[in-house]
């Protein structure tokens, strides 16, 4: 599978990958044993690759930018985390 000159290993819906928290980016499991990632600021801004930081591979992720989920919480929590800490104080 190719677009634009690259080559993927796969292509991936976007509700297949799972979402690290730690990482603060989604996952899929690539063959080499790591994961593929890519986050949501990425996709966002249109991105369709994730890479491995482990190797070489890529996969395409499909997804509608229409239909982007919501930030997950834990990006979500710590965008307004400041606003949070003020009310506390």
């Amino acid at each position: 599978m190719s677009s634009d000159g690259l080559v993927f290993h796969d292509e991936v819906e976007l509700e297949d990958f799972e979402w690290d928290e730690d990482l603060e980016a989604f996952t899929y499991p690539c063959p080499c044993g790591d994961q593929f990632l890519i986050t949501y600021d990425e996709l966002e801004c249109g991105e369709e690759v994730a890479t491995c930081p482990s190797c070489s591979l890529i996969v395409k992720v499909i997804y509608d930018m229409d239909d982007l989920p919501p930030m997950p919480t834990s990006q979500a929590q710590k965008d307004t985390q400041p606003s949070a800490l003020k009310s506390e104080a």
